[in-house]
Order: C-alpha cells, then structure tokens, then sequence
C-alpha cells in the first residue's frame, strides 16, 4: 500500500505476520519555543502510524537550520523536544541528517509495524458507521493568532497541549471497538479528510456542525480574518463536494476547512461499537465527539448540516 491510496502512510509486507508503515512529515515552526516545537513536529509525524493502527518503532530526524541566524540552543532544544515525545511513544530516535537553511524546518521520518490483517486504511467505511473527532478544530486560525499577538497565554499553551499530544490511545482503542475507517486530520482540514475518507470508501459523510469540536475563541477568531492561507487552499478544493445546509453558521464552515497541526484521528466506527468506543476515550480522559456518520452516496461526499 503505498500511492495508489491518499492514505497516511506506506505499507511494506515482510511476512504473513508483520508487516513496516513508514510515513515522513517535517515543516516550518508554528510556535515560538523550539522545544514545544519539537514535540509537536514529532507528534504529528507519529500520528501517520497510528491512523493506520500500527506501532511506531524508530524515527529520524530531519532538519533545516539557520545556524547564522539562530543559536545553537534552539537546535538543540528543537531535537530534545523531538526525542522526548518519540521516546513517549515508545519508539527510539536512531539519528537523522541535517542541512543549513534559510528557514527553520523539523520534522521526522518514522518506521513503524503493523499486523497485515489488522491494517486501518480510509477506504473502509460503511453505511450506518458512526464518525468521532478525537481532538477540537481550530489549531492553524490559532497558530495565525499568535503570531499576530491576538491569543491570550492560556489559550495558547492549550492549544500547544493539544498539538503536542499523542493519538496513540485513541488509535489502540478504535482498534479495540473494531474501527472501519480511520485517517489522522492534519493539513487539508476536517473537510479535506472527510473527504478523502468519503471518496476511498464509496459513501457521503453526515457531519453535523453542533457537534464539531471547537478550540476557545476560534470561531470569533475565524469571523475576525484570522484564517491561514491553507484554509483558502482547502476551500478552492473541497468546496465543490460540499453541501451545506443553509443555517450552518459561515465561520463555523471557515474552522471546518482550516488546516490542523497534529490533530486529532477521524474514525469510523460500527454502530453497536460507538457507544463502547466513546466510554473508552472518556474513561482515558480524552476529548471526543461524535460528529456525524456513514450514509449511502450522494450528490456530494460530505453533507453538513446545523
């Protein structure tokens, strides 16, 4: 499995038994502090594996750096942040290559195993499955905000708490309930993912807006113009396959096609498992909802509705 699906990550058999996933994922900072940089560049990079349900095993790193601009320390930082969530995940950093840059860029390539018969791809939802979002919307409108000086400190460390977080419980337990479908939300936004998840699987997604998760302040945010230049990008591609009920609220929309740093998984899960799989994430103490479901194909792949 590799390029003949938009799916997170390669797939590489060795065996009836195990086979290696293997994605890359490395960008410019979106925080200030290298180390929280470092940790969220790892854990997005991680969260590839774990929407394909596999277990990461080692990475490496892969850096440009200014090193006539910025001092030494901020590289150094940038790597610890990096190893300490890797070795969270319970992978190993097994080295890397760096190169001198104009820009500052970090991120990881990361091998991982999986089970060949237990392989989450995007393609395998069906009618009826329910859909979860097991992180809020909202990260990259933040992000625009800080930069901009708009977001108050609390806001922004949780934010930077979110981002750094792993996907890794969430990913053992969709497993456990007997997931359909999965696919990490990242950089083409929810909308992007949905429909990617749509698409390979031959069916529309019900989303309804209530139910999104929402980071603080990230609608007003959206309403004030703090809107990355992906978000307009996801919307040039995405729109088109979108049909929105008329008294879904616009800025509402805007966070739906905003890109997300280190997001949360989508999955799609059996009716008679959801109600198990969100006590599960609920007793983990992670944030879920479920935000729409599975139906026969219509006109367009995603169907919003208030």
């Amino acid at each position: 499995m590799g390029f003949n699906k938009a799916d997170d990550a390669g797939i590489y058999r060795l065996d009836d038994k195990r086979a290696l996933v293997q994605t890359v994922d490395f960008f410019p900072p979106i925080v200030d502090d290298p180390y929280f940089f470092g940790q969220i560049a790892a854990a997005n990079a991680l969260s590839d594996i774990y929407a394909m349900g596999g277990r990461p095993l080692t990475a490496l790193n892969i850096v440009g750096f200014p090193d006539t601009k910025m001092p030494r320390q901020v590289f150094s930082d940038i790597l610890k942040g990096g190893a300490d969530k890797i070795e969270e995940a319970g992978a190993v950093i097994m080295g890397g290559h760096s190169i001198k840059d104009n820009e500052l860029k970090y991120g990881l390539a990361v091998t991982g195993i999986i089970d060949p018969a237990r392989i989450v791809t995007n393609s395998g939802a069906g009618e009826g499955d329910r859909v979860f979002l097991t992180k809020a919307l909202g990260t990259g409108i933040i992000a625009t905000g800080i930069k901009k000086q708009a977001v108050p400190d609390d806001l922004a460390e949780l934010t930077i708490k979110q981002m750094a977080a792993l996907n890794k419980t969430a990913a053992e337990l969709m497993i456990q309930h007997n997931v359909n479908a999965a696919t990490d939300v990242s950089g083409y936004g929810l909308f992007g993912h949905a429909y990617e998840m749509a698409s390979a699987s031959g069916v529309s997604i019900e989303l309804f807006g209530s139910k999104i998760p929402l980071l603080p302040e990230a609608l007003r945010m959206a309403g004030e113009g703090m809107n990355p230049g992906g978000a307009f990008a996801n919307r040039d591609y995405i729109e088109k396959h979108v049909r929105f009920a008329p008294d879904v609220d616009a800025n509402l929309t805007q966070v739906m096609f905003d890109p997300q740093t280190s997001g949360g998984l989508l999955v799609a899960i059996p009716a008679d498992s959801a109600a198990g799989f969100s006590a599960a994430l609920k007793e983990h103490g992670l944030l879920h909802e479920e935000i729409g479901q599975i139906v026969s194909r219509q006109e367009t792949a995603l169907i919003i509705r208030k």
